[in-house]
């Protein structure tokens, strides 16, 4: 068994960026430019720890998780473009460094090369596989489309919020563990209860990225607190707060929103702060993170095969960067 750093470093020497270094360089270097950039690499792990839940790893494995990864960089990519993003992992996005047409196309090429890879593994494991992975796809752009949806409207619900997290966001942490244990022999049981895991993993690390936004200590976070109430995005906290607070608070949350005075982060946490956001979402973090492990718990796998996905629910949502 294998730690998700173990994991992760594996993964990083088997899936190198010579993949790309092909003509021509108008296609490919933007390609190489963005995985250059490295990432958590977390959905590709997760395939590769889902996978030795069962057993050894499956030489398979490894091409799903290169095909999850490519998948996840062409939609930031595209997704870049969409949201009009000058900074990605600290980097210049690809579209403002090389173009918006290129930034597209370079971002379709990185999908039809992740479907390459699934085309590599054994032909009686390829059609579950693919299933799951198109299905996966498909929630992951109306996920995208709903989010850009919430963008234009006046009031989104909690509710519709986490359905719009877990499209997506968690759905394709879910698919890469279940692919994983697929490959690896689970049952499907067993494969829908690490597919449950993940998806729960999935919601709850976006409570704690809304978390670390507002509540975070800027040293160890590595960025400004505040980002998401500066752009006036929806994220768990802002609409707890907003289906909380009293009329006078939310019309000051609307004014601080309209208006974007320079003390509006100050402004808006000491509303936070008033309607007990800070408890709420740790409470609601545990509540996903508890949900998560109670999935895994009743996977049916000997219990310290389980042990690294355990301290991967702690390293993920207990993290603070």
């Amino acid at each position: 068994m294998h730690s998700f750093s173990e994991l992760s470093e594996q993964f990083c020497n088997y899936f190198h960026i010579p993949n790309f270094d092909r003509e021509p360089k108008g296609l490919y270097e933007p390609c190489a430019y963005f995985l250059g950039a490295g990432g958590k690499r977390i959905r590709p792990v997760c395939c590769l720890m889902g996978n030795e839940l069962f057993g050894d790893i499956h030489p398979d494995a490894w091409n799903v998780a290169s095909a999850v990864e490519l998948f996840h960089n062409f939609t930031l990519m595209h997704d870049d473009i969409m949201d009009r993003s000058d900074l990605r992992r600290g980097r210049e996005t690809v579209h403002k460094k090389y173009g918006e047409a290129s930034g597209i196309l370079s971002g379709d090429v990185m999908l039809i090369i992740a479907y390459d890879y699934l085309n590599k593994i054994d032909s009686k494991l390829l059609p579950q596989t693919l299933s799951l992975f198109n299905k996966t796809a498909i929630e992951v752009c109306e996920g995208q489309q709903l989010d850009m949806d919430f963008e234009k409207m006046d009031h989104v619900s909690l509710e519709q919020y986490i359905e719009m997290i877990t499209l997506k966001t968690s759905v394709l942490l879910a698919a890469s563990l279940s692919m994983g244990a697929f490959l690896g022999g689970a049952s499907k049981e067993n494969c829908d209860k690490i597919y449950e895991y993940g998806k729960n993993l999935g919601i709850g690390f976006q409570v704690q990225d809304d978390f670390l936004d507002a509540f975070g200590d800027e040293k160890k976070f590595g960025k400004v607190i505040g980002g998401d109430i500066r752009r006036n995005k929806k994220t768990f906290l802002m609409l707890y707060a907003m289906e909380n607070s009293n009329a006078t608070q939310r019309k000051e949350l609307l004014r601080l929103m309209d208006e974007n005075p320079i003390d509006k982060v100050e402004r808006v946490l000491e509303i936070f702060e008033q309607v007990g956001v800070k408890q709420w979402a740790l409470d609601l973090r545990k509540k996903y993170a508890d949900a998560a492990l109670k999935s895994l718990g009743e996977a049916e796998v000997a219990e310290e095969r389980k042990a690294p996905l355990i301290d991967l629910t702690d390293k993920l949502l207990n993290r603070e960067v």
